[in-house]
Formats: C-alpha cells, sequence, structure tokens
C-alpha cells in the first residue's frame, strides 16, 4: 500500500473513533467516509483529461441519488487530501454520462455541469 492509501485509511479511522454525525448530507455516513467508495475515481478527479472508469461512474451514480452526499464527498477533507480538484471533480458525473445526473445544483462555489 502507498503512503496516500495508509493516511486515508488511518484518517477515517480516526474519524470513526470521533464519531460521525447521524443526520448529516450523507445519513449515517459522514462525508470522509462515503468519499472511501471514490477511490476508483481519484485519477479522474484530479486530471480533467483522464478517463472515468465504470467503477467511478457506478459509485457517483449511487452517490448522486443524494445530491447534497455527493457535493459535500466532492468538497470532503478526504476528498481534498487525495489531490481532488473540486473544479475538475464536479465534472465527473457528466464524464460518465449519467443521464439522471443533478445538473445544475449548487455545490459549494461550484456548479454541477
Amino acid at each position: 500500500m502507498n503512503k496516500y492509501v495508509l493516511c486515508v485509511i488511518g484518517f477515517v479511522v480516526l474519524l470513526s473513533i470521533a464519531g460521525a454525525n447521524g443526520g448529516g448530507e450523507c445519513g449515517r455516513n459522514s462525508p470522509d467516509m462515503e468519499a472511501m467508495k471514490l477511490i476508483p475515481c481519484a485519477e479522474a478527479a484530479s486530471d480533467e483529461n483522464a478517463s472515468v472508469s465504470r467503477s467511478c461512474c457506478l459509485q457517483i451514480q449511487k452517490l448522486g441519488k443524494n445530491p447534497k452526499c455527493l457535493c459535500a464527498v466532492m468538497l470532503s477533507n478526504t476528498a481534498k487530501l487525495s489531490g481532488a480538484n473540486p473544479e475538475v471533480a464536479i465534472t465527473i458525473p457528466k464524464r460518465c454520462n449519467l443521464a439522471n445526473r443533478p445538473v445544475g445544483f449548487k455545490c459549494g462555489p461550484y456548479t454541477l455541469p
């Protein structure tokens, strides 16, 4: 395992020990916990020219059912620590060609295309 993966796992364990807010954007799980599901999207979230894998698109499709959660995950500390660029990350649902993506949803200072 590389240093990044170990760092992220340690961070998530720390969050789990501290406890997560049960009524947050992502329900019982914190956005940082949900961000771990988007590991297949790491390259696509940092490089707008990278292809988006099928496994990434499947996870984005699931999270996209709750746009508030998807937004919180894309802007989470875990996403930032992984090197994700929010401006690039918000383009992933469109790059996956998801028909039911939350077009126009305001995500912090960004708008989902």
